[in-house]
């Protein structure tokens, strides 16, 4: 994966070999420069007509440079296709400077409160890509979810979030209620996954820490291969690559904190590394 945090002159020397290049409409497939150029480039290298590499032109921002970017392994998924948006990474937090500076594809604003909208619509508000909305499943459930799941499609949700205790028959209420996907969260293999499913779910969320591939690996076996199902990647990238064969359409990333990056900055601003 590559760094988020490059140094000043690793930049530079990017930004000449792409000007280089830039004006080749093709780069022919060769291992070096994939790595070289492993950010400017789409998972599908290698056009399956031509047999040669696509090369995809970047712009470069001085002031923008330092951006949370997700583990390459995560573009091996399939991806959700939502409202034409084929989705495979997202990102989570809720953290208005991060969510303003990722790649990520969309986001998921969900944390361990009570949901307002005042927080909803910030998050909408600062975010360039699709956004799911938590609406409570634990404290806040029945009509008070029911109510913020409506108005967070109002607000520009891509779709609502339910944690894993909220119960089937409020999902049921939501899936009445909003015309946006419902992600229902999965974190242990007792969580009734089949019976939030038949209650309007349409997408799974699957969070079980260290045993999520395994519980993907037994949702998608009792499932089936055409339900979309979100889950967490993991530390390392062959975390990801083992949800993602487990069965895992898109991952969620979970980035370093504003207070860790900060951190990498000032030590940097200091000449200590």
């Amino acid at each position: 994966m590559r760094n988020e945090y490059r140094d000043k002159e690793e930049l530079e020397n990017e930004k000449k070999l792409v000007r280089q290049l830039i004006t080749q409409e093709y780069i022919e497939e060769d291992d070096q420069l994939e790595v070289i150029l492993s950010n400017v480039y789409e998972e599908d290298i290698v056009d399956q007509h031509s047999g040669r590499g696509k090369f995809i032109p970047q712009y470069f921002s001085e002031l923008r440079e330092r951006i949370i970017t997700v583990p390459e392994e995560i573009y091996e998924a399939s991806g959700i296709m939502i409202f034409g948006s084929r989705i495979k990474s997202i990102l989570f937090s809720t953290d208005v400077a991060i969510i303003r500076n990722h790649n990520a594809q969309a986001v998921f604003g969900v944390y361990p409160f009570t949901p307002q909208i005042s927080i909803m619509q910030a998050i909408v508000d600062s975010s360039s890509v699709p956004v799911f909305l938590g609406v409570g499943g634990g404290t806040t459930t029945g009509q008070r979810s029911v109510n913020l799941a409506f108005q967070a499609e109002q607000i520009g949700a891509y779709g609502v979030v339910v944690n894993a205790p909220m119960e089937n028959s409020v999902i049921k209420e939501i899936d009445k209620t909003v015309d946006v996907p419902i992600v229902a969260t999965i974190s242990s293999f007792k969580d009734d996954y089949i019976g939030k499913l038949k209650a309007g779910a349409d997408i799974y969320n699957v969070s079980a820490g260290a045993n999520t591939a395994e519980l993907v690996r037994k949702i998608r076996k009792d499932v089936g291969k055409t339900v979309p199902i979100i889950a967490t990647g993991g530390p390392t990238g062959e975390s990801i690559l083992e949800t993602i064969n487990a069965g895992a359409n898109t991952i969620t990333y979970t980035p370093p904190t504003s207070a860790e990056i900060f951190k990498e900055l000032m030590v940097s601003y200091r000449g200590e590394n």
